[in-house]
């Protein structure tokens, strides 16, 4: 199989992808693809757990099924795959490196192949969807995901072949390490099946549900209006 034209066209379309004319847009990147701008919305997941849960070893076995998550997801493409692919990422790239429209220097490490973004955010939106079992929350993680998917393209340190392997292997360890924590879980509590509005169908509380979705449009806020102060000072 000739993968040239693939790469080629993988390049091309992240070329296609890549950065704007936008100061704005700089700045709301910037901010978006920060992980410390999610903290906010990774402690309002934990309120969501403990809130929900009657035993504190149901919050820890939350807590390392995500925890697995992005060990495997993210920690294992960076300390193995990355080095081992050995990838350049667009910005160091020396096919297309100086053709790339990078956000103040920012280059990123020297290899990219898979975006860890893709799959460290994909896995954990994965994860949560299938223990929370809430449309709106599966939807709106999703989202989330794929936003900081947009980032790292639109900053030039990943292609879009990155972000789509990452993607695939994000959903396959959130879906894995959910069946692992329903197979441990089924063994050592009952199995939780709510039948009504105020509850998902895992006994979830909706309106905890909405504190989450809550945080993540607060932060989205915040990330806009701090793309309008990147924009007065640059």
């Amino acid at each position: 199989m000739d993968f040239s034209a693939i790469i080629d066209f993988d390049k091309q379309l992240l070329l296609s992808l890549n950065g704007s004319e936008s100061l704005f847009l700089d700045g709301l990147v910037k901010t978006l693809t920060t992980a410390t701008t999610w903290i906010p919305l990774y402690m309002a997941l934990l309120y969501l757990v403990v809130k929900n849960s009657d035993a504190v070893v149901k919050v820890a076995m939350v807590l390392a099924g995500a925890g697995l998550c992005v060990f495997i997801a993210g920690s294992l493409d960076d300390m193995i795959v990355k080095p081992l692919v050995a990838r350049w990422r667009p910005t160091h790239d020396g096919e297309i490196g100086m053709l790339v429209d990078i956000v103040n220097g920012y280059r990123g490490g020297n290899y990219g192949f898979f975006s860890a973004h893709a799959s460290n955010t994909f896995s954990i939106a994965i994860f949560f969807a299938l223990l929370i079992r809430s449309r709106v929350l599966t939807v709106a993680l999703v989202i989330w995901s794929l936003v900081n998917c947009w980032t790292r393209m639109y900053l030039g340190v990943h292609y879009p072949g990155d972000i789509l392997c990452g993607l695939l292997w994000g959903g396959a360890v959130g879906t894995g390490i959910w069946y692992l924590y329903h197979y441990v879980y089924s063994r050592m509590f009952a199995p939780r099946d709510y039948v009504s509005s105020q509850y998902t169908s895992t006994g979830y509380q909706i309106v905890d549900v909405d504190v989450v979705i809550s945080v993540l449009v607060l932060t989205l806020i915040y990330a806009i209006f701090k793309a309008c102060f990147y924009l007065i000072l640059y």
